[in-house]
């Protein structure tokens, strides 16, 4: 296929990826709407066992001394809705399919224009929405995490839209500074993390407004224990994605660090994380006021992913956006 094949298959396939997020988001509002989840290991059923009663019958009841005669009793929980469950399967599909959709679009582009595709903002985005459902769906082979579903991918729904609709560049070459096997490294770390950051950040949003119209959902302290995981799984590779972004500043510019707003939020969102970690650490800080602090450091990552390319001028600009 020519260049301009792959970057039309590529357009087409994000298009494909939007709507299969958005069915899955659909699926998994569903199950939301009419099943109950309980967060934990996925294998861990056990732990969703009924609270076992002991009653005594017989002599015992009648106050007799055949306490050997009590016997325990399982109350029975009504079953799970049927349509909750094929809801939820099905939401999961569609999530790997639009998964798979999104991965090649990003392939595709970078056969398109021969590099690594996130050189520009439309790139980058589309790359982002793929590390936040990637991260979603490798956390739930593990964990029943399953509740995020809906959230993750109608934010991945509205991330590959403003892609298309406000950010898209067309294929083609970048400028030199950017032009590096550097943005294989250091672009790819920051993808990641921030991946792993967005489901933290979900997860925090529905810490502070669960109650009692959002009882479907799990406890507000597993909510806070997916978003604490994720961020201890993120927190480092965004410090790798610093230290890399500075050794390619120096390569590129011949100075490690020039105080260009994009490595100046890059700082204040890796100090926010920092405090999220340390405060849970040192003070033992849990509960609302440790989201809070997550989600002040989620809103600095967004900045400095969105909006420092869109409202502040710098060297780190993205070109076209």
């Amino acid at each position: 296929m020519s260049a301009e094949q792959l970057a039309e298959l590529s357009d087409l396939t994000v298009v494909a990826a939007v709507l299969l997020y958005v069915l899955a988001m659909i699926a998994f509002a569903t199950e939301l709407a009419f099943g109950r989840f309980v967060a934990g290991k996925k294998n861990a059923a056990r732990s969703a066992r009924p609270v076992r009663q002991t009653v005594t019958v017989g002599a015992a009841a009648e106050g007799g001394a055949d306490d050997a005669a009590s016997e325990p009793v399982v109350p029975e929980s009504p079953p799970p809705s049927r349509l909750a469950a094929r809801a939820g399967t099905v939401g999961l599909a569609l999530g790997w399919l639009g998964w798979a959709a999104n991965l090649a679009a990003i392939a595709t582009r970078g056969l398109a224009v021969g590099r690594w595709p996130w050189g520009n903002m439309y790139e980058f985005v589309v790359a982002l929405c793929f590390a936040a459902v990637t991260a979603f769906l490798l956390t739930q082979l593990r964990h029943n995490v399953r509740f995020l579903g809906a959230f993750v991918m109608v934010t991945a729904a509205l991330g590959l839209g403003a892609a298309v609709k406000i950010f898209y560049t067309a294929a083609g070459p970048v400028v030199p500074a950017l032009n590096s096997y550097w943005i294989a490294i250091h672009v790819s770390a920051a993808i990641i993390a921030s991946g792993l950051f967005a489901l933290a950040g979900v997860a925090g949003v529905l810490y502070l407004v669960r109650g009692d119209g959002m009882s479907r959902l799990p406890s507000r302290e597993d909510l806070e224990r997916v978003a604490h995981r994720a961020i201890v799984f993120a927190f480092p590779l965004w410090t790798f994605a610093v230290i890399a972004g500075a050794l390619w500043a120096d390569r590129a510019w011949g100075r490690y660090w020039g105080w260009d707003p994009k490595e100046v939020w890059s700082f204040i969102t890796w100090v926010a994380y920092a405090a999220y970690l340390h405060a849970r650490v040192t003070a033992g800080w849990r509960g609302k006021a440790a989201t809070v602090v997550q989600l002040v450091a989620f809103a600095c990552l967004l900045f400095n992913l969105i909006g420092v390319n869109i409202f502040v001028g710098g060297m780190h600009s993205y070109a076209d956006v």
